[in-house]
């Protein structure tokens, strides 16, 4: 069968476009996040690597400023090596091993990473370098003596003292070679801001370790001096800038530049400086060494992106693709063959009542087990409804038959119509007006539009109420009526401590008239009805119990249904309509309350009624 259904619309054809959509902007999303994490990833590595790098180059570096060899440079390579996780290894130019965290005899990387000089660095090697190259570690002869630093401790401790004094505080910075220098937040002090009540001129001044040490610095200086046409003697000399680095030997001959900058025979001087030094601190150094890093001969790994990788992605993406629409289609078409199985039955007419087979628990096998309970209820109310209409054409016909027989009887001639056969038409039309009513009630009801007037109502005397419309009724068939206590042997209220519901008054004397009426039909003479209320924590109890013929324990799940009688041969010996019971169901349920029977045949039946407590009304009296 055609489902009419257009190719686009279809459920399967919606299912495979949406997996393939989600499956092409999974693989977009995860590639790109992919090579978004990727190269991230590799910037950082690079970055810390570099700074690794960096800091190997910066101690090792350290190492040669203060040490005058390479012996026990060993565990120096080792910590680093671990802490960094990189092979280390120092090699003579000419590559015999010095110290290598590797095993013996692995083959070094195809290139040195840097050259391991003290007197040749920059200032990426060891942050703070000064442009003549030399390690700032690297102090030589111009390391204080134990004396020397001592007095120049206590010299650096008064002079603090005194620019605190002053309002200037500063902390003491001690150099490489072991001179102390003060300092403040934006770093080492100048003379020129120095207090002048603290400048006493002895903390700056000369040790002999450093006089002897620019003496020797000159004397190793002339010959260069001398070959660029200067000298010493020529207005020239030399001096130490202290700062927390180290002493930095500065050539001074005459004055500066307008600028600030020093003249061309300064940077001759000052050239000449830089050699002669490097020659002074050259035997307390280590010798020139080259830096090896890395893992063998294998080069760091590096992101490409080549045309392979690129196939690699593109077959990914395929394959992934493929998978999508496979698995799409054999999930929707499982997916789609039980609602197909839906569409079918529900599209049957509707006597035929069609069932469909549950074979999933899924969603759709919920809906399929939904379905068919939809089905079976529909059956049952099917069968309910044509019943009803049975009963209901039963129930009118009757005294429909009884008026239009005797009518056409009188309109014969046959019978006169005497008061009393006047009196038989209008019992008929009133039990046929009864019928009429209660089955708009209940319609009314199954609706949802029966209306309700709440109030304030007292139960004992809505129950007063009720058994004095049927006082005159319950008489005449030799019945007692009678207020007394509930079936749990308390009392009715009575007075201010009565019981009350929130309840339209007229429905529920409806209720517990058809009620009483019940139990009237049902009770022989001499039998008794009682009415009685009673409080239950947030709950009125109304009771209506007789001394009647009873109800089998078979019949009373079926005693509120509609068109329900205990006599099965409908001999209507007892006048009811069958609807009695079920309109008292419908207007409790009404009031948020629950109906319920308690009976044993032959021995009398107790119908009780159970609706929400509320409080009294608050009298105008009371108020005031």
């Amino acid at each position: 069968m055609s489902s009419g259904i257009p190719l686009r619309k279809r459920l399967l054809v919606r299912l495979m476009i949406t997996s393939v959509l989600i499956a092409l902007c999974s693989v977009a999303a995860t590639a790109w996040l992919a090579v978004q994490t990727t190269t991230r990833a590799l910037q950082e590595e690079q970055g810390q690597v570099l700074a690794h790098d960096t800091d190997i180059l910066r101690q090792l570096s350290g190492y040669a400023a203060t040490h005058p060899s390479w012996a026990g440079v060993q565990d120096t390579v080792r910590r680093l090596s671990a802490a960094t996780g990189r092979r280390i290894a120092l090699t003579t130019a000419d590559r015999k091993p010095i110290a290598d965290s590797a095993r013996s005899r692995t083959a070094l990387p195809p290139g040195a990473a840097a050259t391991v000089d003290p007197l040749h660095t920059d200032t990426y090697s060891e942050p703070g370098a000064q442009l003549s190259g030399v390690d700032p570690r690297a102090v030589g002869p111009y390391r204080l003596t134990p004396l020397e630093r001592a007095r120049l401790g206590k010299l650096a401790t008064v002079r603090q003292k005194c620019a605190a004094r002053n309002g200037v505080d500063t902390t003491i910075t001690w150099t490489p070679s072991g001179r102390p220098v003060l300092a403040d937040e934006n770093g080492i002090l100048p003379n020129s801001t120095v207090p002048d009540v603290c400048a006493d001129g002895q903390l700056n001044t000369l040790t002999h370790t450093e006089e002897t040490a620019v003496a020797r610095l000159a004397s190793l200086a002339e010959a260069c001096l001398r070959h660029k046409d200067l000298s010493l003697r020529e207005k020239g000399f030399i001096s130490l800038e202290f700062s927390s680095l180290a002493p930095q030997p500065q050539f001074a001959l005459g004055r500066e530049s307008p600028g600030g900058h020093p003249t061309a025979r300064e940077a001759k001087g000052n050239e000449c400086l830089a050699e002669a030094r490097r020659e002074q601190l050259d035997p307390d150094v280590a010798p020139v060494a080259e830096l090896f890093l890395g893992t063998g001969d294998r080069a760091l790994p590096h992101f490409d992106m080549s045309n392979a990788n690129k196939a690699k992605i593109v077959g990914v993406t395929g394959l992934v693709l493929a998978l999508t629409v496979a698995v799409t289609a054999l999930v929707a078409t499982r997916l789609v063959r039980p609602l197909r199985a839906l569409t079918q039955a529900a599209q049957q007419p509707l006597e035929q009542h069609v069932r469909v087979p549950v074979t999933t628990r899924d969603e759709t096998g919920i809906l399929a087990v939904a379905f068919n309970e939809l089905t079976e209820r529909r059956e049952r109310m099917e069968a309910q409804r044509k019943a009803m209409v049975s009963d209901i054409a039963h129930e009118l016909r009757t005294p429909l038959t009884n008026i239009r027989g005797w009518l056409e009887v009188t309109r014969d001639g046959i019978v006169d119509p005497d008061p009393e056969l006047l009196a038989s038409l209008h019992e008929e039309a009133v039990l046929l007006q009864r019928v009429i009513d209660d089955l708009q009630d209940l319609a009314a009801a199954d609706a949802g539009t029966l209306a309700l007037h709440r109030e304030a109502v007292r139960a004992d005397e809505l129950l007063a109420q009720v058994a004095a419309a049927h006082r005159v009724g319950a008489a005449a068939a030799g019945i007692g009526l009678r207020m007394g206590t509930g079936t749990d042997g308390t009392s009715a209220p009575t007075g201010s401590g009565a019981a009350w519901i929130d309840a339209d008054p007229v429905r529920m004397r409806q209720a517990l008239g058809n009620l009483v009426s019940n139990a009237i039909r049902h009770t022989p003479d001499g039998g008794t009805i009682t009415l009685s209320a009673r409080e239950e924590e947030d709950q009125v109890v109304l009771a209506v119990a007789d001394t009647g013929s009873g109800i089998a324990a078979a019949d009373l799940p079926s005693v509120f249904d509609r068109f329900w009688r205990a006599e099965k041969s409908r001999s209507r010996r007892t006048g009811g309509s069958g609807l009695g019971l079920s309109i008292v169901r419908q207007l409790v349920a009404a009031h948020g309350g629950t109906v319920a029977v308690a009976s044993e045949l032959g021995a009398g039946s107790v119908f009780t009624l159970r609706l929400p407590a509320t409080d009294p009304p608050v009298d105008g009296d009371e108020v005031r």
